[in-house]
């Protein structure tokens, strides 16, 4: 079924259900449907058509789902900006799906207002708040001036449903294009993966909608379930939300994990409710994960795929056994076995399928696959090969009992006097010190090898080790040739809004801050 239609059967079923929760607004799936269906007639009377681009900008509020599901309810293609970008980044985004329509937070749009004015194929921006600023018309004003009579846009399974953008670290963000028919199929995978979703549950988002958290809200619908979502993360507002509206999901990512799990209101608030988190975006530390199923009990389910295709595999419960054999430590460093519909493969540079074992690109196939990269054929001729398979960019391998073991990004992989090496590998050996907090390798030019591992270190409190202690220490578990040869203990390390280590932003600052001297913290 596709999400429109999604949401008015639960509308029908579970329509005095709370559907959405932000910060003291809580909206029921009546009141969902009555304000997304004024949504869509807002915008159709602003000329905006079935099949046209529709971005929105903002962080989680009130408004959020509304928006989502608005723009099914209108066959609009729904362009999710992110909040954290530039007005330029915005513009070329906007450009590059041509957008007809642009729904934008009150807060953001003072930075855009020049900006906007100069595209031409953008003839609708609504702003939300209670004031809009003179010139611009109010969201409110326009949903309330909608018709209340649902359009019910015909959808094909084929027909455009979202574009979201890639990150852009190694360029210009690309458009993923995925279908109607793709992006239910997504939800539908990653509801198989998690206990069974019902009306009783209530998912807790800490991260905009935008992005990976967006992904379960489909499945919660179809459920007549709640969703509680954060403005902003703060670790002991999550908490306290856990406890206080008896959360049942909650997503994560290794770095709210160890905020949260070193908390003191985390061995305090009843988490009882809980049963399933859900993390993503990397392996999580085995200390993390540790202290994390000390807090919320082993319900822990790792989740990995890409917004080209999602889910491709699944780390369970069963499968986090943080003090059991070698074997299941091993598993730990997994991102688990495909998920029921998906499949995974490690090829090599020609497209051949590599033997258990050994290092290659991961490529997978999945329901919830884009279908092209939104105006480049060439460049989606790169990422689907001719048999339907995702080439993820992604390194990695697969054991003998079918885990999948991811190396890193390809453009991360280091090559140093022709040897190839695997930052991940490094970095996990680092992380084994006690005195180590945090720690990304990356590779920086040199004139003999071309390029060395160097590593930047955040040490634990208290934490003292020295740069040769370090260097050592790596020698002695993954050898010579592939030890790092420099550490810079720095006091974070820059990462993403979702959480990820940014290593290009890594390599920079290391290649300007050279060769450290040896240290010791305290």
């Amino acid at each position: 079924m596709d999400p429109a239609n999604l949401l008015r059967k639960s509308a029908r079923l579970y329509g005095q259900n709370t559907a959405f929760v932000c910060e003291g607004a809580r909206q029921t799936y009546s009141e969902l449907l009555d304000r997304a269906i004024r949504l869509a007639n807002a915008l159709r009377a602003a000329g905006v058509r079935p099949g046209d681009r529709v971005a929105i900008l903002g962080d989680n509020a009130a408004e959020s789902l509304e928006q989502i599901a608005g723009l099914a309810l209108g066959g609009y293609v729904r362009c999710a900006l992110y909040g954290h970008d530039t007005p330029d980044r915005h513009r070329y985004l906007l450009e590059l799906v041509g957008a007809r329509a642009l729904i934008v937070q009150g807060r953001h749009h003072p930075a855009l207002r020049e900006m906007l004015a100069e595209l031409p194929e953008l003839d609708t921006v609504l702003v939300t708040g209670d004031t809009p600023p003179e010139g611009a018309t109010g969201y409110e004003a326009a949903l309330a001036a909608a018709s209340t009579e649902d359009p019910q846009v015909p959808l094909a399974p084929d027909d455009p449903h979202i574009i979201r953008f890639s990150a852009g670290t190694t360029g210009n963000p690309k458009g993923i294009l995925h279908t109607v028919r793709g992006w239910a199929d997504m939800g539908t995978e990653m509801a198989l993966v998690l206990p069974r979703f019902t009306e009783r549950d209530r998912y807790l988002a800490p991260a905009p909608l935008s992005h990976a958290a967006g992904m379960f809200i489909w499945p919660l619908v179809a459920a007549g379930a709640a969703s509680v979502v954060m403005p902003a993360f703060d670790t002991a507002r999550y908490l306290e939300l856990m406890e206080t509206e008896r959360i049942t999901v909650a997503m994560t990512v290794p770095t709210i994990m160890q905020m949260v799990t070193a908390h003191p209101d985390a061995g305090t608030r009843d988490l009882s409710s809980l049963r399933a988190v859900v993390y993503g975006t990397a392996p999580a530390p085995a200390a993390t994960l540790a202290a994390a199923i000390e807090v919320w009990g082993n319900i822990m389910y790792q989740i990995y795929g890409q917004s080209e295709g999602l889910p491709l595999s699944v780390l369970t419960p069963e499968h986090h056994v943080v003090d059991g054999t070698e074997e299941q430590r091993r598993w730990l460093r997994s991102a688990g076995r495909p998920s029921p519909n998906a499949d995974v493969a490690i090829l090599d540079d020609d497209g051949n399928r590599l033997p258990v074992g050994e290092i290659g690109e991961i490529a997978g196939r999945t329901p919830g696959m884009m279908r092209e990269l939104w105006g480049s054929p060439d460049a989606t001729a790169e990422r689907i090969t001719p048999d339907g398979w995702l080439r993820t960019r992604d390194m990695g391998s697969i054991s003998e009992d079918g885990f999948l073991y991811l190396s890193d990004r390809k453009e991360d992989m280091i090559i140093s006097g022709g040897y190839n090496i695997w930052p991940t590998e490094v970095e996990d050996a680092l992380a084994a010190h006690p005195a180590v907090a945090e720690v990304a390798v990356v590779g920086v030019a040199d004139p003999k090898w071309g390029e060395t591992p160097h590593a930047a270190v955040v040490l634990r409190p208290g934490g003292q080790v020295t740069e040769d202690e370090l260097i050592a220490w790596s020698r002695d578990r993954v050898g010579a040739v592939r030890k790092v040869t420099a550490v810079h203990v720095v006091d974070a390390l820059p990462r993403s809004p979702l959480g990820k280590v940014l290593r290009r932003e890594v390599r920079d600052r290391l290649a300007a801050a050279g060769r450290p001297e040896p240290v010791e913290a305290g």
